[in-house]
């Protein structure tokens, strides 16, 4: 997973694009870069491996200017090295991009007709090529940028900043999430472009999603979106919940193991939110999913997810009788199932835009079946597209291992199932209420867990030395061995 930051600011902006790129370090990379304008010339600076290694060349010789952006990558096209490193740039344009480009090849045999040539092994300098080609041929840098878009094919979200253009930076997306942020405070007068909210929580919390075709021009005074056919549109601006606290280790050593701490809270704030405070029956607002009348639910989800969802399958059965498939979600759409009345789907992701599984929801909802979402984040694409949804309640997970996202989505599908159970009539009110109870228990059972550091240090010790570890499970304990397992592969 790559991660994208674009600042249009006051004054040099280099550092607060590198603070950017360390609060998207979570998402996994091996190359990272920063592009600024200064003087109207694009300057870059990139480096193989870890950001501390950008951010010694940067100290060595900094970059100025009041526009820049910066990348994370994740290698897809060409080997992890500085020269493949983004952004990518001619003397024109600066890029950062994530996703694919699917006909990069066609673009770039056509362009290499045109005379340009090609430093990098990537399908993102393909883009940097093709803006660039337009201006030669004289559109000004927001129609070039449109005329670029509507050639590309594939998943991607892209930002571009242009020699000469002080205030001027543009932004698409299509099938990876992209994020404007408004400048507010001492922050005023500033505008933002990321990959997440996360990347912005130090600068502004006033941002807004775009949507799948969606691209934008960026200026200090805020901000024009238009569809892929150039159609201009309104999108929602929004106070985004997360915060630069959230986003802090504060006193641990990684966010893993603040994240395994937090546990206790945010699953007592996800039952709390879920069930009656006192009649205990589980409870979700605004909520008109039709459980009762259902002869079959699809569960479909990728990873961690998807474990979750083998462990709810057996709720649904056991608790609410209500027959229940799992798929991974990059399967899903390719069964054929066919349409069936009384049958639902229920996708569950952590941040709501994990590809596979949106496609799979997407499909779902083109055969008519209703469908229901259980994320964590409140403004994603899954959150907005799906029939119903319900939210977990685990706050930003920063680690790749994930830890509380896992289990508030068992916490918030037991709730469902419970839900499921009572409005199919196969549970009394004491057995809910009994269920109830023993999901309140659960923050003070982890919390006992984790208060035995010195047991789990020697668990651990004996581990260093071994080969393989087996995880073994029956039943419901069975997808949760198979997530221990997943972690430990992880992490490891």
């Amino acid at each position: 997973m790559c991660g994208i930051i674009g600042i249009l600011g006051q004054g040099d902006v280099a550092p607060s694009v590198l603070e950017g790129l360390r609060r998207l370090e979570y998402r996994g990379y091996d190359s990272a870069g920063i592009a600024t304008l200064a003087n109207g010339h694009i300057q870059r600076c990139r480096a193989s491996g870890k950001i501390v290694n950008l951010a010694g060349k940067l100290d060595a010789e900094p970059l100025k200017g009041d526009v820049g952006i910066g990348h994370t990558r994740w290698a897809t096209h060409g080997a992890p090295t500085e020269n493949n490193a983004h952004p990518h740039a001619t003397d024109r344009v600066a890029i950062v991009h994530n996703g694919i480009i699917e006909n990069y090849q066609e673009l770039k045999a056509e362009l290499e007709q045109k005379q340009h040539r090609f430093d990098t092994e990537t399908d993102t300098e393909i883009v940097a090529h093709l803006v660039t080609d337009y201006l030669q041929q004289g559109l000004d840098p927001v129609a070039a940028a449109k005329a670029s878009f509507a050639r590309l094919e594939g998943a991607y979200a892209l930002v571009l900043i242009f020699a000469g253009e002080h205030e001027l930076m543009i932004g698409a997306r299509q099938g990876t999430p992209m994020t404007i942020g408004y400048g507010e405070g001492e922050n005023a007068g500033s505008m933002y472009l990321a990959s997440d909210a996360v990347a912005l929580a130090a600068y502004t919390n006033k941002v807004c999603y775009l949507e799948d075709g969606d691209w934008t021009v960026i200026r200090r005074s805020g901000a024009e979106i238009f569809r892929r056919d150039g159609a201009k549109v309104e999108r929602p601006v929004r106070q985004s919940s997360v915060t630069g606290a959230m986003t802090g280790k504060g006193d641990y050593r990684h966010f893993m193991l603040k994240e395994i701490h937090e546990q206790p809270e945010v699953i007592g704030n996800t039952v709390n939110a879920h069930l009656h405070p006192s009649t205990g029956a589980a409870a979700f607002e605004d909520f008109e999913f039709d459980f009762a009348n259902l002869n079959r639910l699809h569960i479909t989800a990728c990873g961690t997810a998807f474990y979750a969802g083998l462990v709810a399958r057996y709720w649904f059965e056991e608790i609410a009788g209500l027959p229940t498939e799992v798929d991974i979600a990059s399967e899903y759409r390719y069964r054929n199932l066919p349409a069936t009345e009384g049958s639902a789907t229920l996708v569950i992701s952590q941040s709501g835009e994990t590809l596979d599984t949106l496609e799979a929801l997407r499909f779902a909802k083109g055969q008519g079946q209703k469908t229901l979402a259980v994320v964590n984040v409140p403004e994603s694409t899954m959150a907005r597209e799906a029939d119903q949804t319900v939210y977990t309640l685990a706050g930003p997970e920063i680690g790749v291992a994930s830890t509380k996202a896992f289990t508030t989505q068992l916490a918030t599908l037991a709730c469902l199932a419970m839900y499921a159970a009572r409005k199919r009539g196969r549970i009394t009110e004491a057995q809910e209420r009994s269920l109830s109870a023993a999901l309140r228990e659960i923050p003070a059972r982890i919390s006992d867990v984790l208060h035995h550091d010195d047991a789990i240090k020697d668990i651990a010790a004996d581990l260093i030395s071994a080969h393989s570890v087996l995880y073994l499970g029956r039943g419901r304990s069975y997808p949760i061995a198979m997530e221990g397992a997943l972690k430990l592969k992880e992490i490891s």
